[in-house]
């Protein structure tokens, strides 16, 4: 056999010369196209869906989110299990497919129910897919360093312009923020005030909420020219926040700096990012699933 092989190799140069250069390069397309990847994922095929409630104790929200919601996605198609998770504030739950159902329609699959489901959740509370990534999907991390700006304009800087740039390349699903300060208006009540203008604090709540508004109307026609009628009530500022208006007592407008003080400040705060022993700013590259680790 090895003689015939031999002699035919002897006798067909040209067809072993194209044989060889077929597998070069067939070699060399697999070496640029073959997925990389440092921790190489074998985990189970799963859809995350997370519910925010703040505030709520992990029973509370065991027994009115976490319960519902795994009971609304039982029967869903190719759903091999259902585990979840239930925290201060916030459920998690883990929808596990079978290994031959395709990903994107599992997520579809677990849309449609969460419409049901939403029916049988609390007033307020939505249901949201988790990033179409897996748990081994953090292939990038990063961090933002500047010798001019303190953690909260690196922390505004990463969460408006740094992320959605990312988020933009072809195959990320995700980019979060981790680290510094989430800036954000605060306004301090003194009580001693509330009591003595007789206004509860449901009723500065509301003003707040609804002075952050912009507001439209219809136009008005004017030498031939019609203007839009539009109200701007954005909040911009600290003195816009101040000069909100809670109600009148007598002609004269009652604001909210009559009754509080308003100030910029940092967000409360779970954790930090440590860089080689100094607090940083920075984000987290998730990778979509069933993409290149090493191309992404």
């Amino acid at each position: 056999m090895v003689s015939f092989i031999i002699n035919w190799c002897l006798n067909n140069r040209f067809m072993v010369m194209l044989l060889t250069l077929v597998l070069g390069a067939a070699g060399y397309y697999c070496l640029i196209n073959t997925p990389v990847d440092a921790i190489p994922d074998i985990g189970e095929k799963q859809v995350i869906v997370f519910v925010d409630w703040p505030g709520r104790s992990p029973q509370d929200v065991e027994d009115q989110v976490t319960y519902p919601l795994t009971i609304s996605l039982q029967g869903t198609p190719q759903v091999k299990t259902i585990r979840s998770a239930s925290g201060f504030g916030f459920s998690m739950v883990f929808v596990i497919f079978n290994d031959d159902a395709d990903y994107y329609w599992a997520r579809s699959r677990v849309l449609e129910r969460l419409n049901v489901a939403m029916t049988k959740l609390p007033p307020g509370v939505v249901p949201v897919l988790g990033p179409d990534a897996t748990a081994l999907g953090q292939i990038f991390w990063y961090t933002l360093d500047s010798d001019e700006q303190d953690l909260g304009q690196l922390r505004s800087l990463q969460d408006w312009y740094v992320r959605y740039q990312l988020q933009s390349v072809e195959g990320v699903s995700e980019v979060a923020s981790v680290g510094g300060y989430v800036k954000q208006y605060q306004i301090d009540i003194d009580p001693e005030k509330l009591r003595a203008h007789r206004i509860t604090l449901p009723e500065v709540y509301q003003s707040v909420r609804k002075s952050n508004i912009d507001v439209g109307a219809k136009v008005v026609e004017k030498n031939g020219f019609e203007f839009f009628v539009r109200g701007v009530g954005f909040i911009k500022t600290v003195q816009d926040v101040e000069n909100i208006v809670i109600r009148e007592v007598d002609g004269t407008p009652l604001l909210v700096k009559n009754v509080a003080t308003v100030q910029l400040g940092p967000d409360f705060r779970r954790g930090l990012l440590d860089n080689a022993g100094r607090e940083a700013v920075g984000g987290v590259g998730v990778m979509r699933y069933g993409e290149n680790p090493l191309r992404v």
